[in-house]
């Protein structure tokens, strides 16, 4: 009997919770004066993001070298 009035309690809860979040996805922002959009994020370019990991690399390569030799 508990264990059924705790399990009716919680998918209350949960029920409740996902209700709300939807509500407030749905409901146009509040507040004074027209809300800005948000930008889209501009589009990284695959050629530098693949520059900066390979100088990443040769930096942890060199400092694993440089400290490789102190001990």
């Amino acid at each position: 009997m508990k264990n059924d009035k705790k399990l009716a309690a919680a998918l209350a809860a949960v029920t409740a919770y996902i209700k709300t979040e939807e509500e407030a996805v749905l409901s146009p922002p509040s507040g004074p004066g027209p809300q800005p959009q948000p930008s889209a994020a501009p589009m990284a370019s695959l050629w530098g993001a693949s520059g900066r990991q390979s100088m990443m690399q040769m930096r942890n390569l060199m400092q694993m070298k440089a400290f490789n030799r102190l001990t």
